[in-house]
């Protein structure tokens, strides 16, 4: 008897995983598969990719912007864009921005999105970073 294949995809692993020297790679289904994509786009600025050069949400351009309302509603926008443009298997519910961490250079944003075809509400969230890596 054939499996029965989701509707909601599977794809590559975020980041790529290999299950063994003989097996290939690891893919990741469904709700994980959603998240998954939802963190790539949300962390690719458009004109990385070479045969979508549109796909992507612009957050990196935000890194140097003083954090204040104009900020955070223009990060909303920038999110939700991407999301209705290159996500169509969720509908996004709500965005929060929680600045409480900008001292460490962190902003969080939270996501709280629905799966269209199963009408079942996840949330995530994606860790932006306002200063660059050190390992001091």
């Amino acid at each position: 008897m054939a499996e029965k294949k989701s509707f909601l995809g599977s794809g590559w692993s975020f980041p790529p995983r290999f299950l063994d020297s003989t097996e290939g790679l690891e893919l990741s289904h469904d709700d994980q598969d959603i998240a998954e994509s939802i963190y790539i786009l949300l962390s690719t600025t458009p004109g990385e990719r070479v045969m979508n050069p549109e796909y992507g949400c612009n957050l990196h351009s935000m890194v140097f912007s003083s954090i204040n309302a104009s900020m955070k509603a223009r990060m909303e926008d920038l999110i939700s864009t991407a999301i209705l443009y290159y996500e169509p298997r969720i509908n996004l519910v709500s965005i929060t921005i929680d600045d409480t961490n900008q001292m460490e250079g962190k902003v969080e944003i939270g996501l709280v999105y629905e799966i269209k075809g199963t009408n079942s509400r996840k949330n995530m969230v994606y860790p932006f970073y306002l200063t660059e890596g050190t390992d001091i």
